[in-house]
């Protein structure tokens, strides 16, 4: 089990009513300070991360030039931004979006990944995880 990692938000925290993105922009900020713990490294742009740009069309590689050349932008000037150089996605897009992200391993394809991961951390006798989001607050300590 991992534990908490300071700076790092839950994935279901919203920016701007979107889901994943502020946890997305943790990462990178955590890993351009050179915070965030080897574990995660592997995951950078790639995973929610890859499927947060691709549904804002955005490249990750341009989030991240961003980020770091504007280092006290706000999570809202960032989004801002992603809405300006991607595409900015209608209220229902969102809710859609967020709802998918929230739900991911529960009763569809991620479902078996999810009990894999759910056995890599120990706590394969947890029937109160059903999500992936709910396996990643549980592995860092807030479920």
């Amino acid at each position: 089990m991992s534990s908490i990692v300071p700076g790092l938000r839950s994935p279901a925290d919203r920016v701007g009513g979107l889901i994943y993105f502020g946890r997305m922009l943790d990462k990178i900020r955590l890993h351009r300070d050179g915070r965030l713990p080897e574990e995660y490294r592997s995951n950078l742009g790639v995973g929610f991360d890859e499927r947060c740009v691709h549904f804002l069309k955005l490249s990750y590689r341009d989030l991240v030039d961003h980020l770091t050349e504007h280092r006290d932008a706000t999570d809202d000037e960032l989004l801002q931004w992603a809405f300006n150089n991607g595409r900015r996605p209608d209220d229902e897009e969102i809710e859609v979006w967020s709802e998918f992200m929230r739900k991911r391993g529960w009763k569809d394809e991620g479902s078996a990944r999810l009990e894999e991961r759910k056995a890599e951390g120990g706590f394969a006798e947890r029937r109160d995880i059903e999500t992936m989001f709910q396996y990643i607050d549980a592995d860092e300590g807030r479920f």
